[in-house]
């Protein structure tokens, strides 16, 4: 830690004090932005808590569809986002106007979309999911109704293998996930033998099916937790080491390839965060006609359990 970041983090501190403010970083932020934040943990996680805090003032330190999320669930608050830059990609593979047109080429279809999305987009499905209930939303959906899922292609697929379901994907991917290959990992597990591998369902099926376990970020940090095992291989967004590493002292974790890093997770600093609160720099807003819309399908999924 340098004399200009422990200047960064005390001026952070009075600002969240003056503001009442909380800061929320995704598992996937650098690692000094996860410790100054009150809350670490996955997007839908991490929007629930700024619904139920009593902070003014949420500072979402994570990518735009997330902050959306968490204005939509916390009207009432004010939602900063620190850096503009740190869109994702996934989320701008659907847009509103799509969905729609896919919904007219298949009228009575259910629309699930997952939460790496834009609020428009979700203001056009019918639930939405998370990673760590996506199978528990499509066993929810009656049998004789055919499914739409938005955006991510791996995930829908890897729900659908679950379930059983038919399922019509959406061409969407994470970048960082989609790239990760099955050689890679098995390499990976020949350096590390003996070591259990933990997949994000946003990786590609062929990646899951090596796998030990598919898992959500939180579902990665309660297996480990629980493992009597000291060595993972982590099959997603390499950022997730660190509370991994962080939680579970004595074990070891490892990213098996190179492409597993979202370079906009990485935009937010000290500064940024410093600089926002600050100045109310990179204020949340969702109209509200399209938050009203797009919390519903939030809410029907909010009351769908994780998965098992």
């Amino acid at each position: 830690m340098t004399r200009k970041q422990d200047r960064l983090i005390d001026e952070i501190a009075a600002l969240k004090r003056a503001r009442n403010a909380i800061i929320l970083g995704h598992n996937y932020q650098p690692g000094i932005i996860q410790d100054i934040s009150d809350v670490v943990g996955d997007s839908l996680g991490l929007s629930r808590q700024a619904a139920e805090s009593d902070a003014d003032v949420i500072v979402f330190c994570g990518v735009d569809f997330m902050a959306e999320t968490a204005a939509i669930l916390a009207p009432e608050k004010l939602v900063l986002f620190p850096d503009r830059r740190a869109s994702c990609p996934m989320a701008k593979m659907a847009t509103a106007e799509e969905v729609r047109g896919k919904k007219a080429e298949f009228p009575g279809s259910v629309v699930v979309t997952y939460v790496n999305s834009s609020a428009a987009v979700k203001a056009e499905s019918d639930i939405c999911c998370t990673s760590a209930n996506a199978v528990s939303v499509l066993r929810s959906i009656p049998e004789d109704k055919q499914i739409i899922f938005v955006p991510d292609m791996h995930l829908g697929e890897y729900a659908a293998r679950i379930t059983g379901r038919d399922v019509i994907l959406w061409e969407g991917y994470c970048p960082a996930h989609h790239h990760v290959t099955p050689l890679e990992v098995e390499r990976e597990m020949l350096r590390r033998p003996g070591a259990l591998v933990l997949t994000h369902p946003e990786c590609p099926l062929d990646v899951i099916e090596i796998s030990d376990a598919a898992l959500s970020t939180s579902g990665m940090l309660d297996y480990a937790r629980e493992s009597d095992a000291l060595d993972f291989i982590i099959v997603t967004e390499v950022g997730m080491l660190h509370p991994l590493s962080k939680q579970n002292p004595g074990k070891r974790f490892y990213c098996p390839s190179a492409s597993l890093i979202c370079p906009n997770m990485k935009l937010t600093t000290l500064s940024s965060i410093k600089h926002a609160l600050e100045g109310n720099l990179g204020v949340v807003k969702v109209d509200s006609k399209t938050a009203q819309r797009a919390r519903l399908p939030i809410e029907r999924m909010l009351a769908v359990p994780r998965d098992s």
